[in-house]
């Protein structure tokens, strides 16, 4: 019985998890390039024949990769550099299709200059990729016998343009009929992550069994908000374009809260070394992840019924239970409280506090989606341009590529490297009339950082092998060409749907995609398919691309000091509005926007940080920079945020309940340490005997009553201390990324958890 409940219960999850990605927005703007692609080929082919709607198809597919979810604005500027600069490019390739070393001649010089457009990050990278897709393409596509090569090389490529530009008014009007949904589900994404790192987070109050180590997250969690700080800054491009109607409204509002929320998790790190501590926490830990546990489904569940478009069910407040846990005597601890100072049930009920702010944002996200509360959008109506990426193309970047260790500089001549002796590699196989199948496969796998190398590696094998397979059984079932067109078109979505998501996917179905589409051009001539050809020519395209990631290489160790110093300044700047005394007086909404615009960059700064990181774990070892203080830098970095985050909590929400001439001494005394702790300049001299100089303040109240400006004080003493630890591991980070500095001055590293973080 129990048996079949738990298969039951994995199957509902799993058919849960396969909704969700069926109704995604990355699922939906896949099948608006499936239907643009299936549209524009169809009335190509109806208008000019099927060698016009053959050669139309392909303009379709290169100008689909830089269709993403975006908002309205800068939409047109978004789609429009793809089709115009590949349609020169394919040109040209066309023209010099007989003339192989013509060809290459051109193909090294276009590829360099074309993944500089990788400079411009997120906007320049699928330009790139569109751009590139045409010249592969371009080889693909048979150069047509009995005339003039320019004429029939223009003929193709107005054909071509033709189905390029066509996509272009498909995908500006595909995006605002769509605009609506795309808010939703952008919505309903981040609120699916944030639930995830509710159940992280509550994995950590887990008690320990009796003499071992509590189970610490520390890493993961790191790395879920690098990932939720990615989603929720896609998810503020859309949904806080514009909040002028009263749904746009509400769905600005419910970002809003989750942001507050996030803010609330992260403070939930407070404390539960100290509570992991004492035994007779246990209890209250167990109850609190309990509720955390709850929170984390109802928050799932509304994701749900956003994307479904149901109504959400009224949610009890769990607040009751947590004063139930809090109001409960704990044995033994008065003996506790001898030992460390005060009563570590006091630690419980201000994390119990934590909670059950949590608790009051996802009351207020179920009642903004159930229209029963109206959004707070006072600062975000009128200053929403603020937080969200520009939409216009800047030279900036461009400016800033002429550096010989410029990543996207390096890349681009790495990249050029890699097409050359692929091309000529491809030229003296046996069945050289599939050269660009090679090239194609160097420009998916060849990426920025050999982490993504390596990953879009393994993905392009798998994915090329299913890919084939499925390609032979179709074409061996002699389909007709609409059916051929179906599977084309379902291709070409999957394809583009999952290109950010899970690239095996797309690599079965661009292989699909890519074959057919070859079979298709070629149509009444010679077109067998060999799938050992095929496999081959991947794994050679693979290799050539794996080799090259080694050539002129970007480690991340180069960048690092630059993220450091990143990280640093924007925790200095975050501390600054949070701590600041201005937010007192002020009779608008300025402060409160500064301080939104600094936790932001602080996040971002973290969150580059932890990705870099990541990615620096299958570099080499010699050249793989210090991870045991970078993690620490990591960690105590998230750490402070947390303890300026319960700072801010008690300056806005509990205000009336501090002292406010005892409080703002100490507010810039620690403003002024952490300033020069973290900026690095001298520290101010310490003051003897003033309220930062010991840790716990004496007496500690319980958080439950009227004056809590002792919590304030020890909040701020601690925030100090983080300040001081962040500042000794970036200096450890400096010392070893320092080429200058000899081995044996630098301390030995620390031995690695399980978690993947060192040992403190």
């Amino acid at each position: 019985m129990a048996t079949g409940t738990a298969l039951r219960l994995r199957m509902a999850a799993r058919l849960r998890a396969m909704r969700r990605v069926a109704l995604s927005h990355y699922v939906l703007n896949g099948l608006v390039g499936a239907a643009g692609l299936l549209l524009i080929s169809a009335s190509v082919h109806l208008w000019l024949g099927a060698l016009a709607a053959a050669a139309a198809t392909v303009g379709v597919i290169v100008a689909i990769p830089p269709d993403s979810v975006a908002p309205r604005r800068g939409k047109f500027w978004q789609m429009l550099p793809g089709p115009v600069l590949s349609m020169p490019l394919f040109f040209a390739v066309q023209w010099l299709h007989p003339t192989p070393v013509l060809l290459g001649l051109l193909l090294v010089p276009a590829t360099f200059l074309v993944f500089l457009g990788m400079a411009w990050g997120k906007r320049g990278a699928p330009v790139a990729i569109a751009i590139m897709l045409a010249m592969v393409f371009a080889m693909a596509v048979p150069v047509h016998t009995g005339g003039e090569p320019a004429a029939a090389a223009l003929s193709t490529t107005l054909y071509f343009g033709l189905g390029a530009l066509l996509y272009l008014p498909f995908s500006l009007v595909a995006n605002h009929l769509l605009n609506a949904r795309y808010r939703v589900q952008l919505l309903a994404d981040t609120l699916l992550s944030t639930a995830g790192l509710l159940r992280l987070q509550a994995q950590q109050f887990s008690p320990a069994a009796p003499g071992s180590t509590p189970v610490l997250l520390t890493g993961q969690l790191l790395r879920r908000h690098a990932t939720l700080a990615d989603q929720l800054q896609s998810a503020r491009d859309v949904v806080l374009e514009a909040p002028d109607t009263p749904r746009r409204q509400r769905l600005a509002g419910m970002l809003v809260q989750v942001l507050e929320m996030r803010d609330h998790l992260l403070a939930c790190e407070l404390d539960l070394d100290t509570l992991h501590s004492q035994p007779g926490q246990a209890p209250a830990l167990a109850g609190q992840q309990v509720v955390l546990r709850a929170l984390a489904a109802k928050v799932a569940l509304l994701a749900d019924d956003l994307l479904l478009g149901r109504k959400p069910m009224p949610f009890e407040s769990l607040r009751g239970r947590l004063q139930t846990l809090a109001s409960t005597p704990v044995h033994g601890d008065d003996g506790a409280a001898a030992a460390v100072g005060f009563a570590p049930g006091l630690l419980a009920q201000a994390l119990a506090g934590r909670i059950g702010r949590i608790n009051d944002e996802v009351l207020h996200l179920i009642a903004l989606a159930r229209d029963e509360a109206e959004p707070d959008l006072a600062v975000v109506r009128r200053n929403w341009q603020m937080f969200v990426s520009p939409t216009t193309w800047s030279w900036k970047p461009f400016a800033g590529l002429w550096r010989w260790q410029a990543p996207a500089l390096r890349h681009a001549l790495r990249a050029a490297a890699a097409i050359a002796v692929g091309f000529a590699v491809a030229q003296l196989l046996p069945w050289g009339t599939h050269a660009y199948w090679v090239v194609l496969t160097i420009v998916v796998v060849l990426r920025g950082s050999l982490a993504q190398t390596l990953e879009r590696r393994n993905s392009r094998v798998l994915g090329t092998v299913v890919g084939c397979v499925l390609t032979l059984g179709l074409l061996a079932a002699h389909l007709p060409p609409l059916a051929l067109i179906a599977w084309l078109t379902l291709a070409q979505g999957v394809a583009h749907g999952f290109a950010l998501r899970r690239y095996v996917v797309t690599a079965v179905a661009a292989t699909t995609l890519g074959l057919l589409q070859a079979h298709m051009l070629n149509s009444g001539e010679s077109t067998t398919f060999a799938l050992f050809e095929r496999i081959a020519d991947t794994l050679i395209g693979t290799g050539i691309a794996w080799a090259f990631a080694y050539v002129l290489p970007s480690w991340e160790r180069t960048q690092l000091p630059g993220l450091v110093e990143r990280t640093l300044t924007a925790q200095a700047r975050h501390m600054h509005v949070a701590l600041g005394l201005g937010q007192f007086q002020a009779v608008d909404t300025a402060p409160e926007l500064a301080w939104r615009l600094a936790r932001r960059e602080a996040y971002d700064s973290l969150s580059a940080l932890v990705q870099a990181t990541q990615r620096s774990l299958v570099e080499p070892r010699a050249v793989r920079p210090p991870l045991a203080p970078l993690e620490h830098l990591q960690a105590h970095s998230y750490q402070l945020l947390a303890q300026l985050t319960a700072v801010k909590a008690l300056l806005v929400l509990r205000r009336d309940l501090l002292q406010a001439d005892q409080v703002q001494g100490p507010l810039a005394q620690a403003a002024e340490r952490i300033n020069a702790l973290l900026l690095g300049a001298a520290p101010p001299p310490a003051v003897a005997a003033d309220a930062l100089a010991s840790p716990v303040p004496e007496p500690l109240p319980s958080p439950l009553e009227r004056d809590l400006t002792p919590w304030l004080l020890r909040r701020l003493w601690l925030a100090t201390d983080l300040a001081a630890q962040v500042r000794a591991d970036a200096d450890l980070v400096r010392a070893w990324l320092a080429p200058s500095t000899p081995p044996s001055l630098l301390p030995e590293r620390a031995a690695p958890t399980a978690d993947g973080l060192p040992q403190k």
